[in-house]
């Protein structure tokens, strides 16, 4: 018998946001409501904005466990995820119907796979990590804790992303690289050696750059749910 899932809430009303409630109605998850700071809609794809972070103490005590940070800004989603755990409320892994998880890949608390990523075996995805849509990440990667690998992104056999780490796009990275804590990775990038945290890399053979002259969707943040 399977075990019955919890209703979720869903922190943010943004586009973030829609992708995650994609994903919980795909997999036919319960959906609690959505939260968002400055809601601009009263329903996110029929599901009712219920209002802003205060409401938590009350959906709480109505019953309402399990949570889930949906902000792409790695940052902010994890402070969202702080806010969320003191609280008092769970943050289950999820992964859309849609995605393929190999043999021996582990998901850490709050992170999520999205529709058509491939997660090859004995990956490491950790907590808050984000694997975007048709993304792979191939067998024994290791995702650090609130990283994001975006749609399109290529990860090859053994690469590891550290903590609060973005792959842009579309990027490709070769077997055995290591991206640093923090560092960002731009759309369409070819990633050939390692990169140091915090720092930029972009272009075909990735090179550094400074982080003004990629696109402002790399580095633009989300307002704050």
């Amino acid at each position: 018998m399977l075990e019955a899932r919890p209703a979720i809430l869903v922190l943010g009303a943004g586009g973030h946001g829609k992708a995650v409630l994609d994903l919980l109605m795909a997999g036919g998850w319960p959906i609690a409501g959505v939260l968002d700071g400055a809601p601009r809609v009263a329903a996110v794809l029929g599901v009712p904005v219920l209002g802003d972070e205060s409401r938590l103490p009350a959906l709480l005590a109505a019953g309402v466990a399990a949570a889930h940070p949906a902000i792409g800004h790695n940052a902010q989603r994890a402070a969202a995820a702080a806010r969320l755990l003191a609280a008092g409320f769970a943050l289950p892994a999820l992964v859309h119907p849609a995605a393929t998880i190999g043999h021996g890949a582990t998901l850490g608390e709050g992170a999520a796979v999205l529709a058509r990523a491939v997660i090859g075996p004995e990956a490491r995805i950790a907590r808050l990590a984000l694997v975007n849509t048709g993304a792979i990440v191939e067998h024994d990667c290791d995702i650090g804790e609130a990283a994001h690998v975006a749609p399109g992104a290529v990860l090859a056999g053994g690469v590891r992303i550290g903590a609060g780490a973005l792959v842009g796009a579309g990027a490709v990275i070769r077997p055995g690289v290591r991206v640093g804590e923090g560092a960002i990775i731009g759309a369409g990038a070819a990633v050939l050696a390692d990169v140091p945290p915090h720092e930029t890399f972009a272009g075909v053979p990735a090179i550094r750059v400074p982080a003004t002259r990629l696109p402002a969707q790399e580095h633009r943040p989300e307002p704050r749910p």
